[in-house]
């Protein structure tokens, strides 16, 4: 079961001029680097994209999300670039 990258963001509401309240997901900021502890490097190769990536090195596609914390991008489809070396984090607790 993957986690949301959102998932420790928290939650905030705004009250509109008009009274209603709108809930919404707080900013998310990357990583600080060297955060993250990282277990190896994959090196990209043609055809891979980010999500086998993280099924095969994380156990889940969904997890995506983690490289991109992990090589700090804003975006998995930044990582997807062939012979990019990918830090690919340590299992986390």
């Amino acid at each position: 079961m993957s986690v949301s990258r959102y998932a420790d963001a928290g939650r905030a509401t705004w009250t509109t001029p008009d009274g209603r309240q709108v809930t919404y997901v707080r900013r998310r900021l990357l990583p600080a680097a060297g955060s993250i502890a990282i277990a190896r490097v994959h090196e990209v190769r043609p055809g891979e994209r980010v999500d086998t990536i993280a099924a095969a090195e994380l156990g889940d596609a969904e997890l995506s999300w983690l490289l991109a914390d992990a090589n700090l991008a804003m975006r998995p489809s930044e990582l997807g670039r062939p012979g990019r070396r990918l830090s690919i984090p340590a299992a986390r607790a």
